[in-house]
C-alpha cells in the first residue's frame, strides 16, 4: 500500500474495525464482587421469581381494595386490624373481606390483599380498628411477585456492560458467578532515541517517556488490560522484538516512529508482521496525522505519534471502539458525555480534516463557556488544562466565537 495516503476519520476507522472482524474474547466465569465493568457474554436469566413474594412499597395496612371504594376523609371505610406483619417473616392468615393488616415497607402482603393504604391516609379508631379515608385501586402501593423478573426471565442480555446497578439486580437474585468476556491484553510499546524511563534523570536532549502512563490508563478505563513492554530504542531490531513480543497479546500499541522520515521504522517493521498489514497510514485529523492502523494475524495494531495529546486523542478515536468491540460491546456508546457551550474564540479548520480542539469550560451565570488551550501537541499540559474536545468535523471550516457546539468531556 501507499504511506500516507490520508484517510477520513471516518473511513479509517471504519476500515479498521472492519479488518479487526467480528472476534470476541474468550468468555470466563467470574464472581459477580469482580464483575463490575465487565461485558456479559451471555444472557443471565433468574432462577426464581423476583421478588419472590407480593411486598408494599409503603409504610401503611395492606388491605382488598374493594373494601376501600368510595371512602373519604368526612366517611372514611373502617376496617378490623387484625395485628401487623413483621419484617422478614411471611404472613399465615389469609386477608378476610373488612380486614387489614399493619405492614411496613418491605413487608410481604398476606393472602387475600391486593394494595397497601398508606399510614397518612388513615386513622385509628381502636387498638383493633382502623379507618380508611382515601380509597386505593388493586396493586396500589405494592410491588407484585416477579414484577422485577420472574423465574426463568432475562434479568441482562448478552453484550450488557455491568455497572453498580447491574450487580445489585444479580446480587438480589442470587447471581454469584457471571459469564463475561475476558479483559482484552494490551501490549504498549514506546519508541524514540530523545525517551528515558520516568525514573532516569534525562540529560539534555532528552524527556521522560509519559505516553506509556495515559496509554496503560485509558486502557483501564476501557476495560483492558495492559502489559507495558518497555522502551524501544530506533534500532530495527530493537522495535522488532518488542512488536513480536506483543503479538502474544490482544492488541498491540505503539507509539512513535509513525511518521516518515529515514529513522522512523515503526511503518516497515508493522507491516512484516502478518497480513493483512497496515491498512491506514495517515488519517485527516489534527492532531494525530501520522497515525497507523494495521491488523496482522487478528491481531490489531495501532501506531500512535509520539507526541502525547495526538496519542491520547487518536487512542479516543480508534482504540477505544475498538477495545469496546473485543469486549461485545457496540464500538461507539449510544451517548457520550457531553456539554453544550459558547465559543469564546474563532478557530480555524483546514476543510476535509478533522480538527479535535481542547477545551476549558468556564461557568458564566446560566451559560457554560467554551475557550480553547492553545499549545502544540507536544505540550502535555494543555491535556491537564482541557475539560473536553470541541470535535469539528471534515465538513465544517472551524467555529466563530458565539457560536453553540457540543463539547466532548475528557473522562
Amino acid at each position: 500500500m501507499e504511506f500516507f495516503d490520508l484517510k477520513p476519520v471516518e473511513e479509517a476507522r471504519s476500515i479498521f474495525l472492519t479488518a479487526a472482524g467480528k472476534r470476541r474474547m474468550p468468555v470466563e466465569h467470574v464472581p459477580l464482587t469482580a464483575a463490575v465493568g465487565r461485558v456479559t457474554a451471555a444472557p443471565v436469566q433468574a432462577k426464581s421469581d423476583l421478588p419472590g413474594f407480593a411486598r408494599s412499597t409503603v409504610d401503611g395496612f395492606a388491605v382488598r381494595a374493594a373494601d376501600t371504594f368510595g371512602a373519604s376523609e368526612g366517611l372514611p371505610a373502617y376496617l378490623r386490624l387484625q395485628g401487623e406483619i413483621l419484617m422478614g417473616h411471611a404472613p399465615m392468615v389469609p386477608l378476610r373481606p373488612g380486614e387489614a393488616w399493619k405492614i411496613s415497607t418491605g413487608g410481604a402482603l398476606p393472602e387475600g390483599a391486593d394494595a397497601v393504604v398508606m399510614v397518612e391516609h388513615t386513622e385509628f379508631l381502636a387498638e383493633d380498628e382502623v379507618g380508611i379515608r382515601r380509597p386505593v385501586s388493586p396493586g396500589d402501593n405494592v410491588v407484585q411477585r416477579g414484577e422485577d423478573c420472574p423465574a426463568g426471565g432475562e434479568l441482562l442480555p448478552a453484550g450488557q456492560l455491568i455497572r453498580a446497578q447491574e450487580a445489585a439486580f444479580l446480587q438480589s437474585a442470587g447471581v454469584l458467578t457471571v459469564p463475561v468476556f475476558r479483559r482484552p491484553r494490551v501490549a504498549i510499546i514506546s519508541t524514540g532515541d530523545e525517551l528515558v524511563e520516568p525514573e532516569v534523570e534525562p540529560a539534555p536532549g532528552q524527556i521522560r517517556e509519559s505516553n506509556a502512563a495515559a496509554l496503560a490508563a485509558l486502557v483501564r478505563r476501557d476495560g483492558g488490560e495492559p502489559r507495558y513492554l518497555g522502551l524501544a530504542r530506533d534500532q530495527e531490531e530493537d522495535i522488532r522484538q518488542r512488536l513480536q513480543q506483543g503479538m502474544q497479546d490482544d492488541v498491540v500499541l505503539i507509539s512513535g516512529g509513525s511518521s516518515v522520515g529515514a529513522r522512523d521504522l515503526t511503518a516497515r517493521l508493522i507491516s512484516e508482521l502478518g497480513a493483512p498489514g497496515i491498512l491506514v497510514h495517515g488519517v485527516k485529523l489534527r492532531p494525530g496525522k501520522p497515525t497507523i492502523l494495521a491488523v496482522a494475524g487478528d491481531v490489531p495494531v495501532v501506531g500512535l505519534p509520539g507526541h502525547p495529546v495526538s496519542a491520547q486523542v487518536t487512542y479516543g478515536l480508534f482504540v477505544t471502539p475498538l477495545l469496546r468491540q473485543l469486549q461485545g460491546l457496540p464500538p461507539e456508546p449510544p451517548f457520550r458525555p457531553t456539554v453544550r457551550a459558547r465559543m469564546t474564540k474563532n478557530v480555524a479548520s483546514a476543510p476535509g480534516r478533522t480538527d479535535c480542539v481542547r477545551v476549558r469550560l468556564i461557568r458564566d451565570g446560566a451559560e457554560v463557556l467554551a475557550e480553547p488551550v492553545h499549545g502544540r501537541s507536544g505540550l502535555i499540559s494543555t491535556l491537564v488544562k482541557a475539560d473536553g474536545l470541541l470535535i469539528i468535523p471534515s465538513a465544517k471550516e472551524g467555529v466563530l466565537a458565539g457560536e453553540m457546539v457540543e463539547v466532548e468531556l475528557l473522562v
